[in-house]
């Protein structure tokens, strides 16, 4: 896919949705990523049931910690992995305690060495919370990025790398976000919308629904 190709193609996804924002609900960067953790292999939508009823309770670092696992758990039950999630959460809030003043810390190493944080979940955090270029690979973006040929690899971070290197620099803030909404409701799965797509000329993909 050639330059001015991929340019046209965020031109058309910033025309559709000028202001694109991660559908999990949040207030504060803590808020943001308990939800993320949250949400690995679990909706967005299921997320949100879930933090609307912890959060008016707990949403600091020490009140979390204060519910302790089998606390939370009650709250989060209906999540998958939760026992796993729960566990991990209490210890980051631990160490964010310890070792951050209680503050979501705006660096990836540091991020990355909270229990329960990848770089997936490091990149969301750092984007969306604190407004750093970044892009955060998960299933919709690779497939996306693939089917396309937007930015073809063989594993999420190889996509990564090419979008960050492919996406012209005016749009690589809001990317990840566009791409993400783009495979959840267009470029899904099973059977993509094409019909309904507003990149679908641009698009390469070789088995078009249309």
């Amino acid at each position: 896919m050639n330059k001015e190709k991929r340019q046209a193609i965020f031109e058309r996804l910033q025309a559709a949705d000028p202001n694109p924002t991660t559908e999990l609900r949040y207030k504060t960067p803590f808020e943001l990523l308990v939800a993320v953790i949250l949400s690995a292999q679990a909706t967005d939508k299921g997320v949100n049931k879930v933090t609307d009823k912890l959060f008016p309770v707990a949403n600091t670092p020490a009140a979390i910690q204060d519910l302790g696992v089998k606390g939370l758990k009650q709250y989060i039950k209906s999540i998958g992995l939760f026992n796993t999630k729960a566990d991990n959460i209490i210890k980051t809030c631990r160490i964010l305690i310890e070792e951050h003043g209680g503050a979501v810390p705006e660096e990836r190493g540091a991020l990355e060495a909270l229990p329960g944080v990848g770089r997936k979940t490091a990149n969301v955090v750092l984007n969306t919370a604190f407004g750093h270029p970044t892009m955060a690979v998960d299933t919709h973006i690779f497939r996306v990025a693939n089917r396309t040929r937007l930015a073809p690899g063989k594993n999420p971070l190889e996509v990564e790398k090419k979008l960050l290197r492919f996406t012209p620099p005016t749009f690589l803030q809001d990317a990840h976000h566009w791409l993400i909404l783009h495979g959840r409701y267009t470029c899904i799965a099973r059977k993509p919308r094409c019909e309904s797509c507003v990149i679908e000329d641009l698009c390469e993909y070789k088995d078009k629904a249309v």
